[in-house]
């Protein structure tokens, strides 16, 4: 989403941190680049000149021009300002309130509240254990009841039943009525759209407002719209008073201004983004750890968070107890993989690795994508059980009959099973002896550097399901502390250089994940 703006800023405030002394002409030229990049991302005007005018009125101080570095205190302040610019701090949904609290999701049609209200259904369900009840009032859209009853069934979460000829008012009483004598915590009320913002709706809103008592009313909107969802936003807050917003879509190739407009316009905070079509692909929006992607800062914790609810913990187990014995074969190699396509594959890890962002285009340009990682599998699922766990049978004939049933070739094989002889070799240096072998070594002293010292599991890595969002702070801080948090900023304990480190670019590989990133090599060393 943020991907050209990130590019755009970064090399604008990578040109002022490295040079020693600025004057108030060169803040003023990077300023003037700062504000062109954020209207190329569709941010509103208004919105731009407000937060120019704030980072340049701090950053021409004589302490920020006569400090020791001078640009990196400027990073610092656009950081600070994006941060207030996005909502400071993030804000959940509100469930504090007599039961059944309920919940009222408008937006225009096809901004994804259907699916959306599913989201935050299974959401609440699972994360929060609270009964959740669905009601569908879009008397409107054909099969609209219809589509809300089905994700229902797939999240095995209650939806209100359909009488038809109510009115979505009379829907509504019903919905609420139902909750409490069904014993809900939360009733959802997925109210109908309109193609564009018109009289019938905004009174039908007000009716359904009126009748339902909602605790939160949540604007949908398309984060692709650009800069006339800043107009939805302001004309459905002013009309039926808006509690928070979620955006849809933010796994998409769009600018990115919506998400960067909506918060300062309306004043009310952003609180779900949808990232992706599976039911589960719904996050809480954390202004913070968004100003630390778009500035190419990387965002750590929810790397972490993403991997606590991907990885499984039992394999993890079993990994590291293969691991120590220095056993890895061909299965080992196909569940790394599939664990890399559930956390967001390749692109999604390095947006979230500090100082990685840069390295997406050269590894793009040389073909390794997430494309390479269904080819590798289907190189593996058409291997026999034996030859999966014992690779070194494999010759000539059966190399063909692998090509044949896998839609590569031999060369394609070949690469595969280079990589993991040399993934396998390292696993054997990892779980060598003394001392608890290198893996235990090297992660306990990343461990103690992040002050998260006794962590079990996984030859020293943490036991990411049990870590607090306390600790996730704490985490994010001493990696910011150790130069992790920095663009260009290496692995503390592991080494300077490519924050943790890719096979085949010269830098330190990330143990936790089974000797760095499977299946990149090919690329150049750095000199």
């Amino acid at each position: 989403m943020f991907e050209n703006l990130q590019d755009r800023l970064g090399s604008i405030l990578n040109g002022l941190t490295g040079r020693g002394a600025l004057s108030e002409a060169d803040v003023s030229a990077a300023l003037r680049e700062v504000r062109r990049a954020l209207l190329e991302a569709d941010v509103a005007l208004d919105i731009v000149r407000s937060f120019t005018d704030r980072v340049r009125e701090k950053a021409v101080g004589a302490e920020i021009l006569k400090s020791i570095k001078p640009g990196q205190m400027v990073v610092k302040i656009v950081h600070d300002e994006l941060i207030e610019m996005l909502g400071g701090e993030g804000a959940g949904v509100d469930l504090h309130a007599a039961a059944p609290v309920v919940i009222m999701m408008v937006g225009l049609q096809g901004s994804g509240k259907t699916t959306t209200t599913a989201k935050i259904a299974l959401r609440l369900t699972t994360r929060e254990k609270k009964r959740v009840l669905m009601a569908s009032l879009d008397t409107r859209r054909p099969a609209a009841q219809e589509q809300l009853r089905q994700l229902g069934a797939q999240t095995n979460v209650d939806t209100l039943p359909v009488i038809a000829g109510q009115s979505p008012t009379d829907i509504a009483a019903r919905a609420v009525q139902a909750a409490k004598l069904g014993g809900h915590d939360v009733v959802i009320l997925d109210t109908a759209g309109r193609t564009h913002i018109d009289e019938p709706l905004m009174v039908e809103m007000a009716d359904i407002k009126k009748k339902s008592n909602p605790h939160e009313i949540l604007l949908v909107a398309d984060s692709l719209t650009g800069q006339d969802a800043v107009n939805l936003a302001r004309n459905f807050d002013e009309r039926v008073g808006i509690t928070g917003l979620v955006l849809t879509r933010m796994d998409g190739d769009g600018r990115g201004g919506a998400a960067l407009s909506m918060r300062a316009v309306t004043g009310k905070p952003i609180k779900l983004i949808g990232v992706g079509e599976k039911m589960s692909e719904l996050e809480e929006f954390h202004p913070r750890r968004i100003a630390d992607r778009i500035l190419g800062m990387g965002d750590i914790i929810s790397l972490v968070e993403r991997a606590a609810e991907n990885i499984d913990a039992e394999k993890a187990t079993a990994m590291a107890a293969k691991m120590a014995k220095g056993k890895f074969d061909l299965n080992d190699l196909a569940d790394q993989l599939r664990q890399m396509q559930k956390m967001g594959g390749m692109g999604g890890i390095m947006s979230m690795m500090p100082g990685m962002a840069g390295m997406k285009d050269k590894m793009a340009s040389a073909g390794l994508n997430d494309s390479l990682f269904g080819r590798q599998l289907a190189i593996i699922s058409s291997m026999t059980k034996a030859e999966r766990a014992n690779p070194d049978i494999l010759k000539h004939s059966r190399k063909k009959r692998i090509a044949a049933g896998s839609g590569t070739d031999a060369a394609d094989i070949n690469k595969l099973l280079k990589m993991h002889r040399q993934m396998a070799d390292m696993m054997k240096m990892m779980g060598g002896k003394g001392k608890g072998g290198m893996m235990k070594q090297l992660m306990g002293g990343l461990a103690g550097k992040m002050g998260l010292g006794g962590m079990g599991g996984m030859g020293g890595m943490p036991d990411l399901s049990n870590i607090d969002p306390k600790q996730l702070e704490a985490l994010q801080k001493q990696a910011e502390a150790s130069g992790l948090g920095k663009p260009g900023g290496g692995m503390p304990g592991l080494g300077g250089g490519l924050p943790g480190g890719l096979p085949g670019l010269g830098g330190a590989k990330l143990p936790g994940l089974g000797g760095g990133f499977p299946g990149l090599p090919g690329l150049p060393k750095k000199k």
